[in-house]
């Protein structure tokens, strides 16, 4: 008679199959929950706090600060006294002056100064083209630094009416705004710059604006630093009225642009 617990093969009792099955799953060792990281732990709000609006506008303060302070250490105006350095010569040199000025106008440096400087070191003609690039770069620069730091941050501090009105000025007519902006010179470039990057302007029209705008200017500053040697000569006579005739409608057309926003 068969007995219900084993089973007799050759003589040798076997363990019923539901007993091997237990033993084999004791033999198996549990596996160890991995710890998920929830959502919102402490990498998460560092990282929200590091890209927050107000911690990329206080990178962009640090930086300008840390590049205003270089300018002075430098003192990128020697230049003017002491010449260009002599091992950099032709178009390697005017290739470095142009990303030199980009710079140091990011860091509040007049451009009269660097127009000037310009046409002292390489002329008109390649003083000109050495402006303009870096007058096209350094805003180029100050207006990606705008919009991805202080974009954010300000914008919700447009409260007043003159501020109000200048962000709704170049949002709704970016291009034609900024090149009115260039060619009428009264508006410091630095802070034109960072105004255009706080409003919705676009990026392509505002470089557009910036490099048409600026040749005016920039062309009589250059051919003023290359004609200084001769001030009495119609080259430097017309270059002097190119500078003053704009400065002198801009400060008329700030004027009549007060009374306006004063009536509204």
């Amino acid at each position: 008679m068969l007995d219900d617990a084993t089973t007799r093969s050759g003589g040798t009792a076997t363990a019923p199959p539901r007993a091997a099955a237990t033993e084999l799953a004791a033999a198996v060792p549990t596996p160890v929950p991995v710890p998920v990281p929830v959502p919102g732990g402490f990498a998460a709000r560092c990282t929200r706090t590091l890209l927050s609006p107000w911690s990329r506008l206080s990178l962009l303060v640090v930086l300008l600060a840390a590049a205003a302070s270089s300018v002075l250490l430098f003192e990128p105006q020697k230049l003017l006294a002491d010449g260009w350095p002599p091992q950099v010569e032709g178009s390697a040199a005017v290739v470095l002056f142009a990303v030199a000025y980009g710079l140091v106008t990011v860091a509040f440096v007049p451009r009269p100064l660097l127009n000037l400087a310009a046409g002292a070191l390489f002329g008109s003609e390649w003083g000109i083209g050495a402006a303009l690039a870096g007058t096209v770069l350094g805003a180029g620069i100050a207006f990606g630094l705008g919009r991805l730091l202080g974009q954010e941050a300000l914008r919700p501090l447009l409260r007043g009416r003159w501020l109000k009105a200048a962000d709704g000025q170049f949002s709704r007519h970016g291009f034609r705004s900024m090149l009115a902006v260039r060619l009428f010179p009264g508006v410091p470039f630095w802070a034109a710059n960072y105004c255009a990057a706080v409003s919705r302007m676009g990026y392509v029209p505002f470089l557009l604006a910036t490099a048409l705008g600026s040749i005016p200017n920039t062309a009589a500053y250059v051919v003023a630093g290359a004609r200084a040697s001769a001030p009495t000569s119609p080259a430097f006579l017309i270059a002097l009225a190119c500078i003053a005739v704009p400065a002198l409608a801009g400060v008329v057309v700030a004027w009549r642009k007060r009374h306006h926003l004063r009536d509204r």
